[in-house]
């Protein structure tokens, strides 16, 4: 097409054709309609500034209003609090970087199914400002030890009155992404996947945190806060329903409420809801519940935030002008109790000749391996890796939450008591003894790993032939066994401590060439009003998060922390700022299928959690004036690190071509709803991760005014980047873009865009 000669980096432009002949003229009166109404209220907006800066200039003295405004009929009267929130891009490299979540070596990134975010909350005491938290939800697998070290230090640096913000009050928490680039780990054994620590990865993550920090810092104002929940079906099942059962039955009796809601896995969804004072508009929502980040498959090398990330995005998108919703509205949908939950809601299945589901015990299939055993999302029929199925179980977690937050004025309780408390302490977890309720005393061990932990789950299978629930060391891989024994034998001792797992990884005892796991773990809770949040490192599996979850609510309800007639709301987010792996019930430790496996400190782990947050629960108390000492610190590894990860050496083209070039252009037109794609000469997008910007856009024509407006970007689900390296020797690259266009998009002229860097042999970069 001799169109696509304006520019060497778009493509078309292709018609999007509509199968209505008048919708031309609806459109223009529509657009009509809203200038007019646009420039009314502009002229509005620019007179209520006026007076707001004459006032200001007068010499009044800037103070918050608060307390004047007051809500309207049925909405709640909670509190007020210092609240703000904000969101910034934390895209690490998207291409030639192992990703994050699956341990498998073959699944390296090559583009962008959806941006990677980092969202901040902030709540604050009103009369007491120093009184505050920061709750982070990233688009991570997890939080992690030397990214919390580095986003406290950027916060440390830009002084001022970000010095309130410190080792006691910062949560960093992951949606638990499985399609995340990695390598920005602290500990050894999750680098190890990814050749080794990458800084551009991990710097693209604490940047975007401390900018989101920084946004919501600046956004603080006074508001109410109103908590509500809610029921989510079709979004996850128990992946490991065989160690559930293994719970007492009367304890699984009192959570078996419905056929449907059956226990086995928490549906509840909790809802907090920020509302601004001074004009009552809502700036964000911050939710909790549970659901692995696997939707996307084990052989999707795409970067997104999983389920998640689409609910988030969902629900910032949902609202129209109309709404009364402030600008840079923030969603975030945290992690719950995930560690024994699965958003494949339709089973585990045998990929075998023989078929059939899984075995329930143990999660093999006909060979008596788990390679085969593979669980099975909503629309697993639609071979996309896990596309399909991720953007509708994000869709199911987004539209009964929304559906809350339209009705919270009504139905929401609102957050009351001024108190807003944090503490965190770090606690040596390779040796910590404490009583149990019935007064003997036990220990947790140094960190260790079981031969189940090698088997994976169904939602990813192991490498090797470990099968779950497998105690029986000798039945295992003997490849596996020589590897373990090579890197360390655990001691008697160690064997004795951790029974009944057999050990395959005595991880927390090699310091060579430096810890492998953490053995030193955050202890952290956070507590606004009658709303107490538990900061957890690990997974914790559904029966784990309740047991931990009612030993908080009783002593928060008995030390009356949130007040003698407030019911206290108990929720816990993570894995948090560091990753600890597992947190099962005892109970399903003895069963040893994966989650008993990754519990790392022995059976007793889940006991010294609740011990530990119990014994520091009165700092939450309002009239707690004092912090927890802080424990002993864990490493940070970032400059140690080991790296076998080379940088992008110079990109390459074809002779008589150009970067941006177009190799394949579009079609002339399209129907509505139809894939639309370009191929393009490209560069390595790791030259420049484009944080808050894009590899691709999508453009529409503006015939009034006959300008291109961008209508999607990258961050958009239905906007794919593609890129694939052709020679190795030559650097040469081409870039895909794919444009998945929606059943609701408006007819009309279009076309793509992409945007590069290519890097010269010389290494300097030139912009496309």
């Amino acid at each position: 097409m001799d169109s696509v000669q304006l520019s060497k980096v778009e493509a078309g432009p292709s018609a999007l054709l509509a199968p209505t002949p008048q919708s031309s003229l609806r459109r223009d009166r529509f657009r009509f309609l809203v200038k007019v109404l646009s420039s009314v209220g502009f002229f509005a907006l620019i007179y209520t500034a006026y007076i707001q800066v004459v006032n200001d200039q007068n010499g009044r003295v800037w103070s918050w209003r608060a307390q004047d405004w007051q809500y309207g009929e049925g909405q709640a009267k909670g509190s007020q609090y210092l609240l703000g929130v904000g969101k910034a891009d934390i895209t690490g490299p998207v291409v030639e970087i192992n990703m994050m979540g699956y341990a498998d070596t073959k699944q390296v990134g090559s583009g962008v199914r959806q941006r990677l975010f980092s969202r901040a909350f902030i709540i604050g005491d009103v009369k007491r400002p120093e009184d505050r938290f920061i709750y982070l939800v990233l688009d991570t697998q997890s939080g992690d030890t030397a990214v919390r070290y580095e986003i406290l230090d950027g916060l440390a640096k830009l002084g001022g009155e970000y010095a309130l913000y410190g080792q006691h009050n910062v949560a960093v928490t992951g949606t638990h992404s499985h399609s995340g680039p990695g390598a920005w780990l602290n500990y050894l054994l999750p680098q190890i996947t990814s050749k080794g620590f990458d800084k551009q990865s991990y710097r693209a993550i604490v940047d975007g945190a401390v900018l989101s920090i920084q946004r919501a810092h600046r956004s603080l104002q006074p508001g109410r806060l109103t908590v509500g929940s809610t029921k989510v079906f079709g979004a996850n099942i128990n992946r490991s329903l065989y160690a559930y059962l293994a719970n007492p039955k009367s304890e699984r009796a009192r959570y078996n409420a419905s056929v449907e809601d059956d226990g086995t896995v928490e549906k509840t969804l909790t809802l907090l809801k920020f509302q601004r004072a001074s004009d009552g508009k809502s700036t964000g929502v911050l939710t909790w519940f549970p659901t692995h980040g696997t939707s996307m498959l084990g052989n999707n090398t795409l970067i997104s935030g999983d389920n998640k990330g689409v609910a988030a995005d969902l629900f910032e998108k949902s609202f129209s002008a109309e709404d009364n919703v402030a600008e840079g509205f923030v969603a975030g949908f945290s992690q719950a109790s995930v560690g024994d939950t699965s958003p494949n809601v339709l089973g585990a299945w045998c990929e075998d000749e023989a078929g059939g589901e899984c075995s329930f015990k143990n999660s093999t299939c006909s060979d008596g391996k788990s390679q085969y055993c593979h669980a099975r999302g909503p629309f697993f029929h639609i071979k996309d890796n896990g596309a399909s199925s991720c953007f509708e179980v994000g869709k199911r977690q987004f539209e009964p939450a929304r559906i809350l937050y339209d009705s919270m004025d009504k139905t929401g309780t609102p957050v009351t008591g001024s108190s807003v408390k944090s503490f965190h302490t770090f606690q040596d977890m390779s040796n910590f003894s404490f009583p149990l309720s019935n007064g003997s005393y036990v220990s947790t061990c140094p960190a260790a790993l079981g031969y189940s932990f090698a088997a994976g789950t169904s939602d990813g299978p192991g490498a090797f032939d470990f099968t779950q629930n497998d105690p029986n060391s000798p039945n295992a891989s003997p490849v596996w066994r020589v590897v373990s024994g090579l890197i360390k034998a655990p001691s008697k001792h160690q064997q004795r401590c951790h029974y009944p797992k057999p050990i395959l990884l005595d991880v927390g005892e090699i310091t060579t060439p430096y810890l492998w796991t953490p053995n030193v773990v955050d202890v952290q809770v956070l507590r606004v009003g009658q709303l107490v949040i538990i900061v957890s490192p690990g997974e914790a599996t559904t029966m784990a998060g309740r047991r931990w979850k009612e030993a908080i609510h009783n002593a928060t309800a008995s030390l009356s922390l949130s007040g003698s007639d407030v019911e206290p709301v108990v929720v816990l987010g993570g894995p948090a700022n560091s990753y600890t792996h597992y947190i099962s019930t005892p109970e399903e430790y003895g069963i040893q299928r994966y989650e008993g496996a990754s519990t790392l400190y022995g059976p007793y782990t889940l006991n010294a959690y609740i011990n530990l947050t119990l014994t520091y629960l009165p700092f939450l108390s309002s009239s707690s004036t004092t912090r927890p000492a802080p424990g002993p610190l864990p490493p940070n590894n970032v400059n140690a690190s080991l790296s076998f990860i080379t940088g992008v050496v110079y990109d390459g083209k074809p002779f008589f071509s150009d970067y941006g070039d177009v190799k394949e252009d579009v079609k002339s037109s399209y129907a509505v709803g139809s894939t639309v794609q370009a191929t393009f000469q490209g560069a390595n997008p790791r030259n420049n991760l484009r944080l808050e910007q894009t590899f691709a856009a999508v453009e529409k024509l503006d015939d009034e005014f006959a300008t291109w407006m961008r209508v999607r970007d990258d961050s958009d689900w239905s906007l794919v980047f593609n890129w694939k390296k052709n020679s190795e020797v030559l650097g040469t690259s081409e870039v895909t873009i794919v444009w998945e266009s929606e059943e609701w998009a408006e007819a009309g002229k279009y076309r793509i865009r992409y945007y590069g860097d290519s890097k010269s042999v010389g290494g300097v970069l030139r912009l496309l």
